[in-house]
């Protein structure tokens, strides 16, 4: 008899090989998570191409990140499930559904969007505007329960909620309204001892050689 609480929902974009602060940020919760949930970890291919950048390493990077994660403990025997976002057609096609009750005005409003247009304003694409969609229907085809999010991350979980009453006062009640699981994603400083630790500005420590 399943005793888990739930089924949990989690994703990240391909950066290739894990560093100590994607481990202590991220993974280790990951991994902590599988005693009580049925966890889906998605590795977020199709995320990662709204900033067009290093698209030709995408593929060796997927690869590099989901050993890496099971390396650290995600272990399928437990019943996780490790998956890459775009072998799953149905996402995309659930994206243009969830898109049809999105009013343009909440994807404009959210800080993440501004931000990411002040970062690279030569590349402003629909890709970033509807990222937001996108990660509601990555957690919605999966009827995930919990989502663990950061204080950080807490906007976009509800604006995932939105979008679940929202397209439900249409359609009925046929998506899971996802509950946030606050959780600590530690910043680890780089080893530059001045910035956080991050494979960009090269002062991160691999978790595997």
């Amino acid at each position: 008899m399943n005793t888990k609480k739930g089924r949990v929902f989690s994703g990240a974009r391909p950066t290739g090989k894990q560093h100590l602060g994607n481990y202590m940020g991220a993974i280790r919760n990951y991994v902590a998570l599988q005693e009580d949930y049925d966890c889906v970890y998605c590795i977020v291919d199709l995320h990662a191409l709204t900033t067009l950048k290093d698209t030709d390493k995408l593929r060796d990077w997927t690869c590099e990140m989901t050993l890496d994660w099971l390396a650290a403990g995600m272990d399928p025997d437990q019943g996780t499930v490790i998956f890459v976002q775009s072998h799953v057609p149905q996402v995309t096609e659930l994206h243009t559904i969830l898109s049809m009750v999105t009013p343009l005005g909440w994807l404009t409003r959210l800080p993440t969007f501004k931000d990411k247009v002040r970062q690279q304003p030569d590349n402003v694409n629909y890709g970033l505007v509807g990222y937001p969609v996108l990660m509601a229907a990555d957690i919605t085809l999966y009827k995930a329960d919990v989502v663990p999010v950061g204080v950080d991350q807490a906007p976009h979980l509800e604006f995932t909620r939105e979008i679940v009453r929202r397209f439900n006062s249409h359609f009925g009640n046929v998506l899971v309204e996802p509950q946030a699981k606050h959780t600590e994603f530690l910043k680890i400083l780089g080893i530059d001892g001045e910035q956080k630790m991050s494979k960009s500005l090269n002062n991160h420590i691999e978790i595997a050689a």
